[in-house]
Order: C-alpha cells, then structure tokens, then sequence
C-alpha cells in the first residue's frame, strides 16, 4: 500500500460517522459539606485521595445540633444524602500510613477523635468524610475527598 493510499485510509477512518453519541455524563456526587466557618487547619491542607480519580481532600464544616458524633443515618441527613453511609476504622480507611496528615488536621480542628464515614454514591462512586466534632462551635469539620473504585 502507497503512503498516499494509507494516509486516505486513515482520514477515512477518523472521520466522524455522524452517529449519534451516547452521553457517558453521570451525575456528579452532590452532598453538602460546608454550610459554617472552615477551621484555618482545614483549608491549609493539601492532599490527594489515591483512587482512580486521584481527587484533592477539600474541607467539611456543618452546623451538627447534637451532642456526640453523628450515626450514620444522622449524618446522611446531614450532608443531604439518601443511599448508604457507613463507617470505617482508621485502619480500614488508612491501612499503610499515608494519611496521617489529614487525620491530625482533623483531630485538630474537632475535639481530637476522628470518624470515618463511607458515603456510597453507586457502584463506583463514593465519598470518604474524615471528621471530628467541635463541640464549642457546635459542629462536625474534617476533610472529604471523592474516590472511584471499580
């Protein structure tokens, strides 16, 4: 096959078939993470989350009634969110290490203990909440970050 005759075969293959394309767009995970002042040691922090999106920690600040920590169910509430919230164990969500930074900017900022909530968005999708609770501003701050996990 000639240069010429393989360039053309190339343009042809490249050109657009006008097909109509499938939007591959999900919805974008919407929970609410601040609605109150973010604590100095919180927006310093600069960290990213190693999943398949490799997303940068950002922080969380909202006004939480309560007196402890809030459950799962109350702090889905919470951040506005309807699907499965879990907890995890520093271990579970840190096995090698590699977080410590966030997890001292957090008990910090709180009362010094630290909760890990797994927000479930879908199949892949989650968000991981690393907080504390200031009792003296009345409310839950720490840090997220977005996580795909297939």
């Amino acid at each position: 096959m000639s240069d010429d005759a393989y360039s053309s075969f190339l343009d042809q293959a490249n050109q657009d078939t006008g097909a109509s394309k499938a939007s591959t767009k999900t919805k974008p995970a919407a929970t609410k993470a601040v609605n109150t002042d973010v604590p100095v040691t919180l927006q310093k922090v600069d960290q990213y989350y190693t999943s398949e999106a490799d997303e940068l920690f950002e922080p969380v600040s909202l006004k939480w009634g309560g007196k402890n920590m809030p459950s799962e169910n109350e702090f889905g509430k919470l951040i506005e969110h309807k699907s499965e919230v879990s907890t995890l164990t520093t271990k579970e969500f840190d096995p090698q290490g590699e977080y410590k930074t966030i997890m001292e900017a957090v008990e910090q900022s709180g009362d010094g203990k630290t909760r890990i909530y797994r927000v479930e968005h879908d199949r892949t999708r989650v968000e991981y909440y690393v907080v504390g609770f200031d009792r003296e501003g009345g409310r839950v701050v720490g840090l997220k970050a977005k996580a795909v996990e297939s």
